[in-house]
């Protein structure tokens, strides 16, 4: 009896173990037909899932679904994005401005308006991420995370969590802190810091907060973006302010290093979106590309690679708890409500911005005039040289 009822239960755990087995390949995704399609993608760094440590390769899974190639490359700030647009030296399909640059770029026809038939898993987005500033008609762009700005610091050498930017301006930590290599943070950091708004349209407002990161120039050992995980990781800097997001990358893997949201002054909260450029040659295939990161599957993987926040409950519910419970991940509603957004500002103090940003870079107002003075000298010496040495080999050809 044994026999026949061991026999029985064995090809009952055989027959199940085929269903579960035909079961799983019934729901792996089929590999779609290779289309000859490929779209160009510009991210920023460390911003997607890659593969590595077994996680989902996000570009490599879009591919294999949908027959579509991707050509991934990315940038460090929105700055340099807007610029590589501007000067019309590469064409994208997809890209991942930050709030306020889309706002800059809906205004000056950058963007094209998006044709969400296209886009289903939009309905996965929380309504709490819509219909946001930076694009109120929801025409241009799907959020792809979000996050506050904060500072990493060294345990070992400050000792305290920083609860202010002032911070970053103590001499004691002279030569040993970092500071953004963009414009709009770094003012942002000056502004709070002095009690204004991100978005002022006070010409002199501005030049207070540029005067300001004048006075912290000779603190600041490098004006660095993603440079922050090294120098920051071997104790080459002990401060840094930086996005919440990339303390996966730094807090996690180093006991020695903290990360701090200033509540004294408040801080930027923002917004990164997937947008297609006016010029983009694949509009439905980068339609269908941002659909796939929108699928609560793809952006729980996703997001748990890369640290930063998602816009949808739905992700957010298949992610590891211990993540979606983190205060630096997903802060305080207080801290939120005590945070600003970036907006887009008026050409006319874009312009003062950039100008005053150059003057910060390299010192004083004079500096630019002084460097142009200097290699106009430069200039003029090589040109007296090269004019000497060619009188002096004529004269020895005569003889």
């Amino acid at each position: 009896m044994k026999k026949i009822l061991s026999l029985f239960l064995s090809s009952l755990l055989l027959v199940s173990c085929f269903a579960l087995s035909a079961s799983a390949e019934q729901e792996e995704p089929l590999e779609a037909e290779d289309t000859g399609i490929t779209i160009n993608v510009y991210n920023w760094g460390e911003y997607i899932s890659d593969g590595s440590d077994g996680t989902m390769n996000v570009n490599q899974e879009f591919t294999k679904r949908t027959g579509i190639h991707v050509n991934y490359t990315t940038f460090d700030t929105n700055e340099s994005l807007y610029s590589k647009l501007v000067s019309g030296g590469a064409s994208y399909d997809v890209i991942f401005p930050s709030d306020y640059m889309v706002a800059r770029m809906i205004e000056e026809g950058m963007l094209q308006k998006l044709d969400f038939s296209n886009i289903p898993n939009y309905k996965y987005i929380d309504e709490d991420y819509r219909d946001l500033a930076y694009d109120p008609q929801n025409e241009y762009s799907v959020p792809y995370t979000w996050g506050v700005v904060g500072i990493f610091y060294n345990k070992n050498y400050v000792k305290e969590a920083p609860t202010s930017w002032d911070v970053l301006w103590d001499d004691q930590y002279q030569g040993k802190i970092l500071m953004f290599d963009n414009p709009r943070d770094a003012f942002g950091i000056a502004q709070k810091r002095l009690g204004y708004s991100f978005n002022s349209t006070d010409m002199a407002e501005w030049q207070e907060a540029a005067e300001l990161l004048k006075e912290q120039k000779p603190l600041v050992q490098a004006y660095v973006m993603d440079q922050i995980f090294d120098k920051m990781e071997i104790g080459e800097a002990w401060l840094a302010p930086y996005y919440a997001g990339d303390a996966a990358v730094l807090v996690e893997e180093n006991d020695s290093i903290g990360f701090s949201i200033p509540t004294e002054e408040g801080t930027n909260f923002f917004v990164d979106a997937m947008c297609i450029p006016a010029d983009a040659q694949h509009k439905a295939e980068a339609e269908a590309y941002i659909n796939f990161l929108c699928d609560p599957e793809i952006a729980a993987a996703n997001m748990e690679y890369v640290g930063y926040s998602t816009p949808e409950s739905a992700a957010k519910e298949l992610m590891d708890e211990e993540i979606t419970s983190n205060p630096i991940y997903y802060p305080s509603q207080e801290i939120i409500d005590n945070s600003e957004v970036f907006l887009t500002l008026p050409s006319e103090i874009n312009e003062k911005v950039d100008k005053l940003w150059i003057e910060v870079k390299m010192g004083s107002s004079g500096s630019t005039a002084t460097l142009i003075v200097v290699l106009l000298g430069f200039l003029l010496l090589y040109i007296v040289i090269v004019i000497t040495k060619t009188i002096k080999r004529k004269r020895m050809n005569r003889y």
